[in-house]
């Protein structure tokens, strides 16, 4: 155990990189003067915890990401990029600052004082951590117009219950996120999806729709769209916003991808009065925390969404809203925003290079890449015989809001475990996209 230690506070220090080659069980074993097997027994450990991993015929390495093997993906599939989850670059150090944080929070308060009921929305101190945070993107942000949600879908969900009816029509992009799709239909509302073009719904097919079903309520990724990437411009922002003041509509406006692109200015700037706000930390830290934060445009909408988040599920966890809190006040979350979007980065110019002569929209940092359908494949074979070659991606009928959308497969590179699997993934595309085994469409 004492050999693990000293190996995660090596890569936690900077002492060893990612990808470093480390000395084999034997030399080791040798150059310590222990038993073999105590190295062995070391190693392994050390895997578990996702430290090092081993590569047939090569040795051991510093593991790439501290993610380890999936458990549940398709049966069929050996690489899972059907999920767009954040990688976990050792540059993060994810488990290193949880064990840390926690400790933190124990220190300070106990971590019991975390296991009862609290305030619905968040205390006092929570949500001005998240409004110093948050003014980093939205100026005008206010604790007391701040909700904390168990994440950005509870927050979609507690939207539509309070700005909709049954009937209701809200509009969104022709290619939307999944979790809208599933929520809608539940409350009895209807989608209607807008033509997009590489920066998002076009202000025009906006205006149309609105006007077309007497709608109000407008649901929107702005920056590295789900599915498409695509990421509005300051002036296409400012256009849309006009839009919807002009239409007398609501926007919820969907920021999770926000920290990625920094330097873009949410639209809630633009029309605060108008505009639910919803950012998280799940695209830029990791979703399982489960931690969102809701912007209200004035304090009586954020009673009101104080209200529905109480009588739908009380509370988010309050251990991880803690963690989250004390990461938020003491900068450690903008140094795992970093990481993470470095290793965006590097694995979106891995695409490059894998992808060289095939067309595709992305950013550069963005999690996913949006693969549209080439003219000559029809889209459920290309599905399949990527799964029947081991790969999951998702193709768009996840994503359509209209008969009109556009067809294609957004491929998550987040989702691999290091950028070794991702190169290996998107081999199996680029081969795919010229292998005569798929039927083409005469």
């Amino acid at each position: 155990m004492r050999i693990v230690d000293a190996l995660e506070a090596d890569i936690a220090s900077g002492r060893l990189i990612r990808g470093q080659r480390l000395p084999t069980h034997r030399s080791l074993a040798s150059g310590l003067r222990i038993d073999l097997t105590t190295v062995t027994r070391a190693y392994s450990e050390a895997r578990r915890r996702g430290l090092i991993e081993a590569r047939v015929g090569q040795g051991t390495f510093v593991s790439e990401t501290t993610a380890r093997a999936a458990h549940d993906g398709p049966a069929a599939a050996t690489i899972d990029l059907s999920m767009n989850l954040p990688p976990q670059p050792v540059e993060a150090q994810l488990d290193r600052r949880i064990e840390q944080g926690l400790a933190a929070i124990r220190s300070d308060a106990g971590l019991s004082a975390f296991l009862s009921y609290a305030p619905p929305g968040g205390s006092v101190e929570q949500r001005e951590a998240a409004a110093a945070w948050l003014r980093a993107r939205v100026a005008h942000a206010a604790a007391e117009r701040i909700v904390i949600y168990p994440g950005s879908q509870a927050i979609i969900f507690n939207a539509l219950v309070s700005l909709t009816r049954p009937g209701d029509v809200v509009v969104t992009e022709a290619l939307t996120f999944p979790g809208l799709k599933a929520a809608a239909p539940r409350l009895g509302v209807h989608l209607a999806g807008v033509a997009m073009d590489a920066e998002g719904a076009r202000p025009e097919a906006l205006d149309d729709a609105l006007r077309k079903h007497k709608s109000k309520l407008v649901y929107l990724v702005p920056s590295q769209q789900n599915p498409t990437t695509a990421t509005m411009s300051a002036a296409r922002r400012a256009a849309i916003a006009g839009v919807i003041r002009k239409r007398g509509a609501v926007l919820i406006e969907d920021d999770v991808y926000g920290p990625l692109e920094p330097r873009l200015s949410p639209i809630a700037t633009l029309i605060p009065d108008r505009t639910y706000y919803a950012a998280s930390i799940a695209k830029c830290i990791a979703p399982a925390l489960r931690v969102a934060y809701l912007l209200a445009p004035d304090e009586s909408a954020e009673q009101m969404m104080r209200g529905c988040l109480q009588a739908t599920m009380q509370m988010p966890a309050w251990p991880m809203v803690a963690l989250a809190t004390h990461w938020l006040r003491s900068g450690i979350a903008d140094d795992i925003i970093r990481a993470i979007r470095n290793e965006a980065a590097a694995r979106q110019q891995l695409a490059a290079r894998a992808l060289k002569g095939v067309t595709y929209a992305a950013r550069p940092t963005s999690h996913h890449l949006w693969l549209p359908q080439p003219a000559r494949f029809d889209a459920a074979e290309l599905l399949s015989h990527l799964m029947r070659n081991g790969l999951a991606v998702v193709g768009e009928a996840a994503f359509a809001a209209s008969a009109s959308a556009p067809r294609g497969l957004r491929i998550s590179l987040g989702a691999a475990r290091n950028r070794a699997e991702l190169g290996q993934a998107l081999q199996v595309v680029s081969r795919a996209l010229t292998s005569p085994s798929i039927r083409q469409i005469v």
